[in-house]
């Protein structure tokens, strides 16, 4: 009689509304967090603002950008910087949201999270969603301050600039998640971390036009061409102009699906690496 009763509450698994009860639950906790590490937030907002104030302001003059895409006329330098700063804002949430996975493991709340009834692949798909929506909400609040600096950017680019940042904090994001897979100890997250956010930020576009890389040093050229981080720069500097890089959308769209997708079979404990290396997910 319990198997009459079961077997098809099973076969029809679960309902749009119940996962969207997940997917709202796994938010709320994750902007409660962000909400109570007030330190997380100013720190997100310190890094950036101490590049645009300090490092832009003194050298405005001497490395004014020529005309390239997507800009119409020289630009000063401050300009240039900002989308980088931008990127550079959902590099640091996304390592950040790796390191609170590690932080859970430890504690035993990833062991709770990954026992849901709910597929695995939902729940590290919305931890992700969770964790961009918390990087859009800095980059906006850092687009304020910028603009108020005298930042000099089209008026509709708070909202052309939207859909960029989704696709680039999803990247960053599941880049993060993939990293907090292969992390054991917290003790080691700071030097995986370093090994990762300064060769991806300082070997890409943020600081310097590629053009100027490869006059200089082309195996460097070749180093930030391949860097996936600077695709989601420039894709984030041409929304900011209301324009579309193809290339960049492309690599990004490609790169945050190879990312995710690795992600979700780590945490598999079927198949992840979490597994093969004798530790459980949780």
């Amino acid at each position: 009689m319990t198997d009459v009763v079961v077997e098809p509450v099973l076969r029809q698994g679960f309902t749009v509304g119940q996962y969207l009860i997940c997917l709202r639950g796994i938010m709320w906790r994750e902007a409660l967090r962000f909400v109570h590490q007030r330190e997380r937030f100013v720190s997100a907002l310190v890094r950036p603002l101490v590049w645009l104030f300090i490092f832009a302001a003194g050298f405005r003059q001497i490395l004014g950008v020529s005309i390239i895409p997507p800009y119409e006329t020289y630009v000063l330098y401050e300009v240039y910087v900002t989308p980088g700063l931008i990127a550079m804002i959902q590099l640091f949430n996304g390592m950040q949201s790796s390191l609170s996975m590690v932080y859970d493991r430890e504690m035993g709340n990833m062991r709770m999270l990954l026992v849901s009834p709910f597929p695995r692949w939902f729940l590290l798909v919305s931890k992700l969603l969770a964790s961009t929506a918390v990087s859009i909400l800095q980059v906006a609040a850092f687009l304020v301050v910028a603009t108020l600096w005298g930042v000099d950017l089209p008026p509709w680019s708070f909202l052309t600039v939207f859909p960029a940042l989704i696709l680039c904090g999803l990247m960053l994001g599941a880049l993060g998640m993939l990293l907090s897979s292969v992390i054991k100890q917290l003790e080691n997250f700071a030097g995986v971390m370093n090994f990762v956010i300064f060769p991806m930020f300082f070997a890409s576009s943020a600081l310097y036009p590629l053009w100027l890389v490869q006059q200089s040093s082309p195996v460097v050229y070749f180093i930030c061409r391949i860097n996936p981080f600077t695709y989601g720069i420039e894709l984030i500097r041409f929304s900011l102009y209301g324009k579309l890089d193809p290339v960049a959308l492309a690599v990004v769209v490609v790169v945050t699906t190879v990312f995710t997708i690795g992600a979700i079979v780590a945490y598999d404990p079927a198949r992840g690496l979490l597994v093969r290396r004798g530790g459980g997910p949780g």
